[in-house]
């Protein structure tokens, strides 16, 4: 899979991040929450990123 950096709020590896793929899906890194309560099947995962990422995604049509 090819990955494709988008759009982060920093420029360290350590922050939330939107990645494009060549697979034409997208790939998220941020914080994985524990106290969501939710049933999340073993084979997928949430991660929590700020809403202002999507904001600047799509404000710089990357998305």
């Amino acid at each position: 899979m090819k990955v494709t950096k988008l759009v982060s709020t920093c420029d360290i590896t350590e922050c939330p991040t939107i990645y494009a793929t060549d697979r034409g899906t997208l790939l998220v890194q941020g914080e994985t929450p524990t106290d969501h309560g939710l049933q999340i099947p073993a084979h997928e995962t949430l991660v929590e990123i700020p809403v202002e990422l999507i904001q600047k995604a799509i404000r710089d049509n990357l998305i």
